[in-house]
């Protein structure tokens, strides 16, 4: 493990937000109890699973015969639509913020990189779960091809689709960001990422609810903190007030 990885492992722990649960949440003493409770909660959470452990993986005869489209469906813009009829290829992700190399990779470029297959259990906040299969690179690589600073301690995902009038993001922190089963999914299944699903890159961060799993993904970035991020809440749910910004399982 490089030093980088060491130090962005101990900041993120660190460094971790507390998530809005509600307007009545937010203020005065039942804000401090909330973020009291979430807190403790978190870092618990993290200890017993040593927050590095495997997610369950499955064999291919215990995949679901369908994984759920669910958020956003589509892009809904002409140069989406224009990039899936010719099959992403002049798609671009790009690895910027706090990186001394920053990229901009075609898919072509993801497909060159190693491969990660990977049969999981994908979780939804809103109580429905399917297995599939997804393939991609690890994160990490790209981090260690970018070389991401020493002032980081988060990775924020950047999403071509919008919900309510807003850009869709989610961010996790350097530990989820090294986890060897956090990948950039390009395929499903063995075939190439629906559009439903998220065509055609998503992540997959296995030890998280699926709200967590950006789709239509633009742009990988590194960051300090999320202050100058929307809400600076550090994703779209979570500046909402909707959802926690950790989502672990």
């Amino acid at each position: 493990m490089t030093d980088i990885k060491r130090r962005t492992l101990l900041a993120g722990m660190a460094a971790l937000p507390a998530a809005a649960c509600s307007e009545l949440a937010e203020t005065g003493p039942v804000g401090d109890l909330f973020d009291t409770a979430e807190s403790w909660h978190r870092t618990a959470h993290r200890a017993l699973a040593k927050r590095q452990a495997l997610a369950p993986e499955y064999r291919p005869d215990q995949r679901s015969p369908d994984v759920k489209g669910n958020g956003s469906q589509t892009v809904d813009t002409a140069e989406y639509r224009a990039q899936l009829a010719n099959g992403f290829t002049d798609w671009r992700l790009e690895v910027r913020g706090l990186v001394e190399n920053p990229l901009s990779l075609s898919i072509a470029d993801l497909h060159a990189l190693p491969q990660q297959t990977q049969i999981t259990r994908h979780d939804c906040v809103e109580g429905w779960s399917a297995i599939a299969e997804w393939s991609g690179p690890q994160l990490s690589i790209l981090l260690d091809t970018a070389r991401v600073r020493e002032e980081a301690n988060f990775i924020v995902f950047r999403c071509a689709d919008r919900l309510y009038n807003r850009d869709y993001y989610e961010s996790i922190d350097m530990v989820d960001a090294y986890h060897p089963q956090t990948i950039i999914a390009h395929e499903l299944n063995g075939a190439p990422l629906p559009e439903k699903n998220g065509a055609p890159l998503r992540m997959r961060i296995e030890r998280q609810l699926g709200y967590k799993h950006a789709k239509y993904l633009t742009a990988i970035e590194a960051v300090a903190n999320f202050d100058e991020i929307y809400d600076g809440k550090g994703g779209f749910w979570e500046d909402l007030g909707d959802y926690q910004w950790y989502a672990g399982i």
